[in-house]
């Protein structure tokens, strides 16, 4: 049964985001840059525009938008060795990659865009929870302002971003639901589940796992109602900082 007095870090409610800041411009070399933190989890988040496309897009007209995630090896408590010392990318990098991808060729119009490839690059520098969400979120920021900038030096003639995409996480701990869950929580959460929605509510992504034993429906929906709700303030965030950007 859920506890009646739940207790987060920074006394945070059940519904309630940690401190999300995006600063847009963090470095000036990229397109488009901007740094994500979600309480202590930060993500940098630079869009590189190139004038082609992959080999098996040539001649289609079309563009094509691709991620590359990557964790610094001291964004955890203990260090990680660099997957480049290793000589190969491990499994959980190639799968936040293609989610990061997915996510904003959903808000693309790829055909617009023409032919050409945009790469978002995702570095965390710390991580506490929710990396992946902050990437997506972070990423579609600096993507927008990518964008703006071909517009504006007259290279398109209007952004192919049909609407801006965000993420976040929830789930359940000790019974609550709990949304933007930190490492602490998320480490032992019964349920984690990541959510991507895009600004006219279009699910893009739901990625729910019990953990422990399985949950009801009812708890299914409730997430989505607080992964709903955490994503419309994200989404305003992302506003801001694409108008400064």
């Amino acid at each position: 049964m859920p506890t009646e007095n739940i207790f987060r870090p920074g006394n945070r409610a059940a519904n309630a985001l940690r401190p999300t800041i995006l600063t847009p411009g963090y470095v000036v070399t990229p397109e488009g840059s901007v740094l994500i933190a979600c309480g202590n989890t930060r993500v940098l988040c630079n869009a590189t525009i190139e004038t082609t496309v992959p080999a098996w897009m040539r001649n289609s007209g079309r563009g094509w938008i691709t991620a590359e995630y990557g964790m610094l090896p001291r964004a955890t408590l203990t260090r990680s060795p660099r997957e480049a010392a290793k000589g190969k990318i491990g499994g959980r990098t190639h799968e936040i990659q293609r989610l990061i991808g997915r996510s904003l060729r959903a808000v693309i119009d790829l055909e617009a865009l023409g032919e050409r490839t945009i790469i978002l690059d995702c570095d965390v520098l710390q991580a506490d929870g929710g990396t992946r969400t902050a990437a997506i979120t972070g990423a579609c920021a600096a993507l927008a302002i990518a964008l703006n900038k071909l517009v504006a030096a007259g290279t398109l003639k209007a952004s192919p971003m049909k609407q801006l995409v965000a993420a976040t996480s929830v789930g359940i701990v000790d019974g609550n639901v709990l949304l933007d869950l930190a490492y602490e929580e998320d480490s032992r959460a019964d349920v984690d589940m990541n959510v991507v929605i895009t600004a006219d509510g279009g699910l893009v992504e739901v990625q729910a796992t019990a953990e422990k034993v399985p949950f009801a429906r009812t708890k299914l929906l409730e997430m989505l109602d607080y992964a709903e709700a955490g994503i419309k303030e994200l989404l305003e965030l992302q506003k801001a900082a694409i108008a400064a950007g």
